[in-house]
């Protein structure tokens, strides 16, 4: 990612920009759930485009675990411009993730799965760990990114915790990601679904 090795206060100081940037992600997604987030921010969306964006989403996940598995094969290979193209590429897929997700949210609601027990129990412990994981995996993707964009391949290696740091977020997202597309599946093509509205949905209704 980074190819010069120019000092800067964010190369100072990259824990302190990962947390205020994983406080910044935190509150835009919790405001979303919570309806703090302006209603109007959001577009008014029937279900059948919140079903398209749930596709979208599952589609970019998807391509996600392709890209991160790439990258992580790239740097095994000592390639590390492909790496951190393929790094990159996956930080811009999981923006393009989070703006899809909390448009879905925001504006539409969620669905709730509906099955037989032998398929819910599994559903919602692949569900929580997929949830989990993407939560506390923000700050370890974050800092791995700001480490990787403010020093030289050599400073990475030799100056910094980018390796091992970098090596527990592409698992946990891969992981996270992974689940992501099996509990979509599960939800939508082999089983039914309820759908209810979030509350920033149901303000834009008033």
């Amino acid at each position: 990612m980074a190819t010069s090795s120019a000092d800067n206060a964010v190369k100072r100081h990259p824990l302190a920009a990962t947390i205020v940037l994983s406080i910044v992600g935190y509150a835009v997604v919790i405001g979303t759930f919570l309806g703090v987030v302006p209603a109007r921010v959001f577009p008014d969306l029937s279900l059948s485009q919140v079903n398209r964006l749930a596709d979208a989403i599952a589609l970019v996940n998807a391509v996600n675990v392709v890209v991160i598995a790439a990258g992580w094969r790239w740097i095994r290979r000592d390639e590390v411009k492909r790496h951190a193209a393929a790094m990159v590429t996956s930080f811009v897929l999981i923006l393009l993730f989070l703006v899809l997700y909390l448009t879905k949210i925001g504006g539409g609601g969620t669905k709730e799965f509906v099955g037989p027990a032998v398929a819910y129990y599994p559903y919602l412990a692949m569900l929580a760990i997929h949830i989990i994981l993407s939560i506390v995996a923000v700050p370890v993707v974050l800092y791995a990114l700001v480490l990787g964009a403010t020093h030289s391949p050599t400073e990475l290696r030799t100056e910094t915790p980018h390796r091992r740091v970098g090596r527990i977020a592409a698992s946990a997202w891969l992981l996270s990601l992974a689940l992501g597309v099996v509990t979509y599946l599960l939800l939508n093509h082999a089983y039914d679904w309820e759908y209810v509205e979030s509350a920033a949905a149901v303000l834009l209704l008033f």
